[in-house]
């Protein structure tokens, strides 16, 4: 780490940057949720761990492996994945060649939750990001938001 006489501050191109990429992550989460509420019966965090589970092989995945592609400690993900459990939406089963690990299987119910909260996800992202987007490069900003997310 550098040392702090050594930083430079923040430029006002920067600070703007930081500043509105906060609210935005404050934001998007509170208003899809509210959307994917409203007319389905999961939040858009359970809609996420089905496009996850729907996307693996044999519609299976490590519950870590889960927890990491949905940015969740594992203990939250088992938190998620109860709720599911409880809906018959997701079960845990043991990993066949890891006795200490978990697996999440999406369900044929599942399946069908999915089905039916994609055209409310979809609208709802449309909504609140890609409309806001126009004459955007989408593809270099997905880049972007790569880099910082992989915290190298």
């Amino acid at each position: 780490m550098a040392d702090a006489t050594t930083i430079q501050p923040l430029n006002q191109d920067e600070e703007a940057f930081l500043r509105a990429l906060g609210r935005v992550l404050a934001y998007l989460p509170r208003v899809v949720d509210a959307d994917m509420v409203s007319e389905q019966p999961i939040t858009s965090g359970e809609y996420m761990v089905l496009v996850h589970l729907s996307e693996a092989p044999q519609n299976r995945m490590r519950m870590s492996e889960l927890a990491n592609a949905c940015g969740l400690s594992l203990s939250g993900m088992t938190r998620v994945v109860k709720r599911l459990e409880t809906q018959s939406l997701v079960l845990r089963e043991k990993c066949p060649d890891d006795g200490r690990a978990w697996l999440a299987v999406l369900t044929s119910s599942g399946w069908t939750c999915l089905k039916q909260a994609w055209p409310t996800n979809l609208a709802s992202v449309r909504r609140h990001i890609f409309s806001r987007l126009e004459g955007c490069d989408v593809a270099a900003a997905a880049r972007v938001l790569e880099r910082i997310a992989a915290g190298d």
